[in-house]
């Protein structure tokens, strides 16, 4: 437990400094929304091309990790739908329901990955890389279809979907390292050196983005749907993911990364895509913050019932 809290400290710590900073040093949203632009289509995206350049994608059990992660997304996914007669019958409308089903199927990469790459370095920065080519297709098509059907005024089509997924910036990146990394192209020295500079950054800077778009008004009196939201991300994903990469035969570090990646609250973009389609953005933003903070507690609780 020692081991696993001590590698989750710092990325809550950079969480909390980034709530800090929004109230003090830098207050203005553009600020944050400029930070955000830069990590989601130019850090982050060339932390995951370098990771999976250098990576060994052939001593680690890619398809189980993959695998099981996939699977209990489509299951949460499948899941939520049925619960839906149920939810309805709270008062929870269609808005408020794309909202539960963003935060009970939705990941934070960056604390994934932060996670994954203090506790297991190199090699679990590259398993969770790869785990994102099954996750992130697979969640957008969802969200966006769910929006659509569920909340969005004006319907979006099969093709506005696919443009969604196809022009997603950490999808691009994990196939163009992937087909670096199998075509065993040679990169240049300088590639590697300004590479591993943006890659360095990415993390933290996410870390402190995910804690400046926090809302913490009305947590100490959570609505019913995002306390439904909560559970079902910090509490039943695991439960569904672990015997899935049990089923697919994995162990040790590998079992751990499934575990983290199961175990993060959702994504904070999340917000923007339910704003964006007509969802229900205050829940969606109450489900987002309390995942978050709640997420301190569980994540370790979880990790180290496999580590």
């Amino acid at each position: 437990m020692a081991v696993v809290i001590a590698a989750l400290l710092p990325v809550f710590i950079l969480i909390v400094l980034g709530i800090v900073l929004k109230r003090t040093l830098m207050r203005l949203d553009t600020q944050w929304h400029g930070l955000e632009r830069l990590t989601y289509f130019v850090l982050f995206p060339m932390l995951l091309i370098q990771t999976l350049v250098r990576a060994d994608l052939s001593k680690v059990p890619v398809a189980g990790v993959g695998g099981a992660l996939l699977l209990s997304v489509l299951a949460m996914s499948l899941l939520c739908l049925a619960l839906r007669p149920a939810l309805a019958r709270l008062e929870i409308d269609g808005p408020a329901f794309t909202s539960i089903f963003q935060g009970a199927t939705r990941w934070q990469t960056f604390v994934a990955l932060s996670v994954c790459a203090n506790m297991f370095g190199d090699v679990g920065l590259a398993l969770a890389s790869v785990a994102m080519v099954a996750i992130i297709p697979l969640v957008n098509v969802f969200s966006v279809a769910v929006l659509a059907h569920y909340a969005s005024p004006n319907k979006q089509s099969m093709g506005a979907i696919v443009m969604t997924v196809v022009l997603n910036p950490l999808i691009w990146a994990c196939m163009i390292g992937i087909v670096i990394n199998l075509a065993h192209l040679p990169l240049p020295k300088i590639w590697h050196e300004v590479a591993d500079a943006l890659g360095r950054s990415s993390l933290a800077i996410g870390l402190l983005v995910t804690g400046a778009g926090l809302h913490l008004e009305g947590l100490l009196r959570p609505s019913v749907g995002a306390t439904i939201g909560v559970v079902l991300k910090l509490v039943l994903m695991p439960i569904l993911a672990l015997p899935l990469a049990l089923w697919f035969g994995l162990s040790g570090d590998s079992l751990a990364i499934v575990a983290i990646c199961a175990a993060v609250p959702t994504s904070s973009s999340a917000y923007v895509l339910a704003r964006q389609m007509g969802g229900d953005a205050p829940l969606l933003a109450q489900i987002v913050t309390l995942q978050t903070i709640l997420a301190a507690v569980t994540m370790p609780i979880t990790i180290a019932l496999v580590a």
